[in-house]
């Protein structure tokens, strides 16, 4: 037999011969028709991680926010006949789409942490608030309640965050994240 295929057939009786003795040291539950419920563990790592993504999350948020919104805002270059006013707003656009969908990826994270959620939760209808600013951005039709918005926004998450023991550090994202690249 060719050394390839003798290696998938081995592969191949390993893997069965594996599957066979895990169905047969898990046959306590035959017959009574439970389904398998996740150990004590598997619920602490999951709070434990979603804590981690909800910081992540949202510190790229954050960053997004700063970097490529309330920056630029700040220094005028949104408004008409700035230099580099195009490429700003452009980035703008997209960072505003990358924040909100950051926000919600970090609403989602905060459902596995019971204390993050009671936290987070009342933050849902600014999160919603942020969808379309994105496109408003882009368009140059931005104005200080717009990016007051962000940045309130960001402010009550990691407020909520650093309530719940999560605490937000903003964390810039590289242009192609923005993007959609990574």
């Amino acid at each position: 037999m060719p050394r390839g295929v003798s290696r998938g057939v081995v592969a191949l009786l390993l893997s069965c011969t594996l599957l066979l003795t895990t169905a047969a040291c898990n046959d306590d539950t035959k017959g009574t028709g439970a389904a398998a419920t996740p150990s004590a563990t598997a619920s602490f790592e999951q709070q434990k991680l979603a804590k981690t993504r909800f910081v992540a999350n949202a510190g790229l948020a954050a960053g997004a926010t700063y970097q490529w919104i309330v920056k630029p805002y700040r220094a005028g270059t949104f408004k008409k006949g700035a230099d580099g006013r195009t490429l700003a707003l452009v980035k703008a656009g997209l960072a505003g789409a990358f924040t909100y969908n950051r926000l919600k990826a970090a609403l989602n994270n905060a459902k596995g942490d019971p204390l993050l959620s009671k936290a987070v939760a009342p933050l849902t209808a600014g999160i919603e608030s942020l969808k379309e600013l994105g496109t408003k951005l882009r368009k140059g039709e931005v104005g200080d309640a717009d990016v007051g918005a962000f940045e309130n926004v960001i402010n009550s998450v990691k407020d909520a965050g650093k309530s719940a023991g999560a605490e937000v550090v903003d964390q810039v994202p590289s242009t192609s994240q923005l993007s959609g690249g990574s």
